[in-house]
C-alpha cells in the first residue's frame, strides 16, 4: 500500500533533531511521498535543504493568508522566480483566505489573486487555505475564472459543509481531508467527505497540527495520514487499499509527481 501526504510542515522546530526516526515511521506506514507546503517565501531555502535530504519530498512556494502582512509589491516576482528555480516545486501556496480573526481581508484577497496569476502563468496547481471565508473565496475564484481562466488546485485541510464542498468541486478543485475528519464532532466534514468524487479526493496531515484520532492532542506527523485514509474508507464504505490507491494516483496527477521505485 502506498500513501501520499499532500500537506506537511516538517520544517517546524518540533521536528528538528528527529527527522531520521520521523522518516522511518512514515515509510513504515506506507507513505511514499510528501508535499511540503510553504507559509512564507523565507522558508524556501530551508525546505529545499530538507528535500535534498529526503528524495520523496516535493514542495510549494507561496504566502499564507495569516502572514499576508509580509506581502509587498515585489512578492509576486519573488514567488514566481523561486517557483521557477527548482524542479521540485509542484505548487503555489499555501495561499487563500482566513477571516477567523482577520482585519486585513482586502490584503489577503490581493495576495491570493496575485498567487493565482502565478499559478496560472506557470501551469502549477494552487494550494488553498480557507477558514471562515468560503463565501468570499468562492466569489474571488469565480471572478478570476471568468477574467483570467481557471487554475487547478486543492482545498487543503477542508472543513466545509456539503454545499460549500460542491462550490469548489464545481470550480474544478480537489478536496483534501486532514485529521479533522476523524474528530468525533466533525459531523459536517464527515458528511462532505462522502460526496467528493473519488478521483478528486486527497489526504493529508497538515502536520504538526491536527493529529487524527487516536493520536489527537499529540504532535501530528506524516505517518498518521494512514488514520485519515482509514476514516475516509469507513465513511465511504470502502476499503483502505481503494482509498490509498486512488488518493495516491490523484496526488500524482495534480502535483505531477513521479513516484520513485
Amino acid at each position: 500500500m502506498q500513501l501520499v501526504d499532500t500537506h506537511v510542515h516538517i520544517n517546524f522546530d518540533v521536528f528538528q533533531g528527529n527527522l531520521s526516526s520521523l522518516r522511518q515511521r512514515w515509510q513504515d506506514a506506507g507513505v511514499v511521498h510528501l508535499v511540503h507546503s510553504c507559509v512564507e517565501p523565507k522558508e524556501f531555502q530551508g525546505i529545499q535543504s530538507l528535500a535534498d535530504r529526503i528524495p520523496e519530498l516535493s514542495f510549494a512556494i507561496g504566502l499564507h493568508p495569516l502572514d499576508v502582512d509580509q506581502w509587498h509589491p515585489d512578492s509576486p516576482r519573488q514567488i514566481k522566480e523561486l517557483a521557477e528555480s527548482d524542479s521540485r516545486v509542484v505548487a503555489i501556496g499555501e495561499t487563500g483566505l482566513d477571516f477567523y480573526k482577520a482585519d486585513n481581508q482586502e490584503k489577503q484577497i490581493v495576495a491570493l489573486v496575485e498567487q493565482l496569476k502565478i499559478a496560472k502563468k506557470l501551469d502549477l496547481p494552487i494550494i488553498i487555505h480557507c477558514r471562515d471565508a468560503a463565501v468570499k473565496l468562492k466569489e474571488v475564484l469565480t471572478d478570476f475564472w471568468s477574467t483570467e481562466g481557471s487554475v487547478k488546485g486543492v482545498m487543503h485541510c477542508w472543513g466545509g459543509n456539503k454545499e460549500e464542498t460542491e462550490w469548489f468541486l464545481d470550480l474544478g478543485f480537489y478536496i483534501s481531508y486532514s485529521g479533522i475528519v476523524t474528530f468525533k464532532n466533525a459531523k459536517q466534514v464527515k458528511e462532505a467527505a462522502k460526496i467528493v468524487p473519488i478521483e478528486r479526493l486527497l489526504i493529508e496531515t497538515d502536520c504538526p497540527f491536527l493529529a487524527p484520532v487516536p493520536h489527537r492532542g499529540r504532535t501530528n506527523e506524516p505517518s498518521y495520514v494512514r488514520h485519515v485514509a482509514e476514516q475516509i474508507a469507513t465513511l465511504r464504505e470502502t476499503d483502505l487499499d481503494t482509498i490509498a490507491q486512488q488518493t495516491t494516483a490523484n496526488a500524482c496527477r495534480l502535483f505531477n509527481i513521479q513516484l520513485k521505485p
